[in-house]
């Protein structure tokens, strides 16, 4: 399984040795797919899921007058398949915003992994809590934020969701999604939002151009944006004090327990 999926499981709580052999050692299926292209799952039933080994995928729903609304955007070692929980939610598609490797597995082999291991039973359903969690900040962002205020929000989670995987370096990191990826989300218009980057970048906080945003005063952006990182983490990890300055939440990496970051890619690697 996914070393990303090891990453995205341990803003919970350390994972144990034998807990991380447990995941990399499941049998599992990979297939690369191109970039802007619906995912076509190879089984609508129980047996099967995916999850994104590299790149970026998204979650959206097209209007019958054709416009778009982006739900979700999925990063490495997320689950990528319509089924979420003990849910299937075909209503809406997920599609490839980059290049992207799948990786398909059993899920009966992880049911039988987090019984022997209850530590991971309980990261997978605090990652489960996160999506509800991060789905109801996106929702506040339509209902109450401004637009500077909501861009500011989705380049903060941008942020902190990277550097969690150590894909975020000295203030940066790449994010292959264009201006209208990010507007679908935002409910604005493209034209809008680039107008609101271009206050951003001008008040010093941040710029995202390119498939490259840069965060060059992050509690100056977390302060305009509202945004405290406790949603993206179940409670795990707490920023310190009141204020909207963010702790790095990632894993010290020791001699005890490495962390392997060759595969850090958002597109090669899993």
């Amino acid at each position: 399984m996914s070393r990303m999926l090891i990453l995205q499981l341990e803003r919970f709580g350390r994972l144990a040795a034998e807990e991380k052999l447990a995941l990399t050692g499941m049998r599992v299926r990979s297939r690369r797919v191109g970039a802007r292209q619906d995912l076509a799952h190879e089984d609508d039933g129980p047996e099967l899921d995916d999850v994104l080994l590299a790149g970026f995928a998204c979650r959206y729903v097209v209007l019958p007058n054709g416009r778009r609304q982006v739900l979700a955007y999925i990063l490495p070692g997320e689950f990528c398949g319509r089924r979420m929980g003990n849910c299937d939610l075909p209503e809406h598609a997920v599609a490839t915003l980059s290049t992207v490797k799948i990786g398909t597995f059993a899920r009966e082999e992880l049911a039988g992994v987090t019984y022997r291991f209850p530590n991971l039973a309980r990261a997978l359903e605090l990652s489960r809590a996160v999506e509800q969690a991060t789905l109801y900040q996106w929702l506040l962002n339509l209902g109450q934020r401004t637009a500077l205020e909501r861009t500011a929000h989705m380049l903060c989670e941008l942020f902190v969701r990277l550097r969690c995987l150590g894909l975020a370096h000295d203030g940066g990191c790449e994010v292959p999604l264009r201006q209208a990826d990010i507007a679908d989300a935002l409910a604005i218009s493209a034209v809008h939002l680039n107008r609101t980057l271009t206050r951003i970048r001008r008040l010093g906080l941040g710029s995202f151009l390119r498939n490259h945003l840069v965060v060059d005063d992050l509690p100056g952006l977390q302060k305009l944006a509202g945004f405290r990182a406790d949603y993206l983490f179940a409670g795990a990890h707490t920023p310190v004090g009141n204020g909207p300055m963010l702790k790095d939440p990632r894993p010290r990496m020791d001699v005890a327990h490495p962390v392997d970051m060759g595969a850090a890619s958002p597109v090669a690697g899993g």
